[in-house]
């Protein structure tokens, strides 16, 4: 069982780093809203993205097919991405198991956490990730946040390897 007072560096980068696929429950066709900047972000740095939003089955959220719930789904995903209010867990967990095959990780976006939860899906062998956005986590670690004046709490001269894309910078360091 992890402990989710605190994540390491290197626990949330193998994690980001392990899943190609994330299901966004809750994301939003409003361009306005922080679960519209994940999808947008996660699928700009490379990951199939699968938005999961009952009244916006079948359009386009962040330039990918939106589902009504994870059963639509066409294929697995490897992460089950949460941007629902804390009351909506057990809905949403008992639909993660009902999935044919389970996702390695569920991650809770900021200000989700339960810790009953958590302990059931890690029970099941998912990796558990509470109370932590994916973009921040990814363009902290690695050193896209810097732009932007935030402390990411790593101290180095080493210029960050600039990878595919335009000003994008790699998990790899």
């Amino acid at each position: 069982m992890n402990e989710h007072d605190g994540y390491a560096h290197d626990h949330i980068r193998n994690v980001l780093q392990s899943v190609k696929s994330v299901a966004i429950i809750g994301a939003s066709a409003n361009t306005n809203r922080p679960s519209f900047f994940v999808a947008k972000y996660l699928a700009a740095k490379g990951y199939d993205i699968f938005p999961i939003n009952p009244g916006q089955t079948d359009k386009e959220i962040a330039g990918a097919k939106t589902y009504a719930s994870l059963a639509d789904l066409p294929q697995p995903v490897d992460m089950v991405d949460i941007f629902r209010r804390a009351e909506a867990l057990p809905a949403i967990i008992g639909e993660i198991m009902r999935m044919p095959e389970l996702p390695k990780v569920v991650w809770m976006q900021l200000g989700i956490r339960d810790d009953a939860i958590a302990a059931a899906l890690e029970m099941a062998g998912i990796t558990v990730v509470q109370n932590r956005c994916p973009k921040i986590e990814y363009a902290r670690l690695s050193g896209e946040i810097g732009w932007t004046g935030f402390n990411r709490r790593t101290i180095s001269a080493k210029k960050p390897k600039l990878t595919k894309g335009f000003q994008h910078f790699g998990l790899d360091g």
